[in-house]
């Protein structure tokens, strides 16, 4: 006989509906214990996956479309390979580099590929020539060297996943965590894993600070036909442990500075963290980190201490009365926490 469309079979929609009402007490179960065995620092790798995802897209717009992939000369990544580069070859380093950055850019795990090694050298290269070795490492921040100096003819160069590449600059004021950026400023960035091999950072501190003023909104954006400064919304200081040797940093990849960009004065190790966009300062400092969002409010802290005024050069500056000690420490990825139960 003809039925109504909401005449269905009782038998079935019974079924029907207990199936729903298990999976539906399944998944609140899933989600309540998935919050209570959550750890604590799981707030700011969540949030180093959205930073990632933002500055990705950023660092496309800055080259073009195409992003950083760059590596170290004359250095030699050692550790097991995915991908071998027998029959796995390029012309130049950067296709290698951006074969492993397409093995790491997935929402659904850690990194396939967190190292590549090319050799680009036709001469030194031999029958090598052209080869891409990607690799994994067992620790990404204390990368496994085979070798170094001129008589290396590899081309070396690490990737961070969402969530990982992130330091802590601790003060006594909070800790700045940042994202390091080694497609961009490998040299920057291999000399700031050198700091947390370290037992100490005797002398890493905070001696300058000037705040964003009138001149800059909460954001970073310059107000319409306000001056440039002083102040100059930023925060200066110097990563070298006293007693230890320093070897000037190459340049680097130079774009816009922006709100949260970490960057070297020169070649460092004097360096500084903005607290705004200046664009005003053109492409003029190697930025090898960013600052994660809600860590900028630690920046900003710093930048409303007590100061000083002093003459650089003939810059009118704001010294800091009493400069802000900091120690640099690696953060644990999600994976690890969850390995070490902590």
């Amino acid at each position: 006989m003809p039925r109504r469309l909401n005449d269905g079979e009782p038998g079935r929609f019974t079924a029907t509906a207990l199936l729903l009402i298990g999976l539906i007490s399944c998944f609140i179960v899933y989600a309540v214990f998935s919050t209570i065995l959550r750890p604590q620092d799981r707030r700011l790798v969540d949030s180093a996956v959205r930073f990632t995802e933002g500055s990705r897209d950023h660092d496309a717009l800055e080259d073009g479309g195409g992003g950083c992939c760059r590596g170290i000369d004359n250095l030699e990544l050692w550790g097991p390979a995915v991908k071998w580069g027998t029959d796995f070859k390029f012309n130049s380093s950067d296709g290698c580099c951006k074969a492993c950055k397409v093995m790491c850019s997935g929402n659904d795990g850690p990194c396939l590929c967190d190292s590549w090694v090319f050799c680009g050298n036709k001469d030194a290269c031999g029958s090598k020539f052209g080869e891409c070795w990607l690799k994994k490492q067992k620790d990404v921040l204390v990368p496994d060297r085979q070798g170094d100096g001129e008589k290396v003819m590899w081309t070396s160069g690490l990737i961070f996943g969402q969530g990982q590449g992130i330091v802590g600059f601790e003060t006594e004021h909070g800790v700045i965590h940042v994202k390091l950026h080694p497609e961009c400023a490998p040299h920057s960035v291999y000399y700031i894993l050198s700091l947390l091999t370290l037992r100490h950072c005797a002398g890493c501190q905070f001696h300058r600070a000037e705040n964003r003023g009138s001149y800059w909104d909460s954001e970073g954006n310059h107000v319409k036909n306000a001056p440039f400064g002083p102040p100059y919304a930023m925060i200066q200081g110097i990563l070298h442990a006293e007693g230890n040797m320093f070897t000037p940093i190459p340049t680097e990849h130079c774009p816009t500075i922006s709100r949260g960009s970490v960057a070297w004065v020169g070649s460092g190790p004097e360096f500084f963290i903005s607290l705004a966009n200046h664009h005003e300062w053109k492409q003029s400092y190697t930025v090898f980190g960013s600052v994660l969002p809600e860590d900028m409010d630690v920046v900003e802290t710093i930048a409303g201490l007590p100061t000083r005024a002093d003459v650089w050069n003939s810059v009118n500056v704001s010294v800091l009365e009493k400069p802000v000690s900091l120690t640099v420490w690696r953060m644990k990825t999600g994976q690890e926490q969850e390995e070490t139960g902590s």
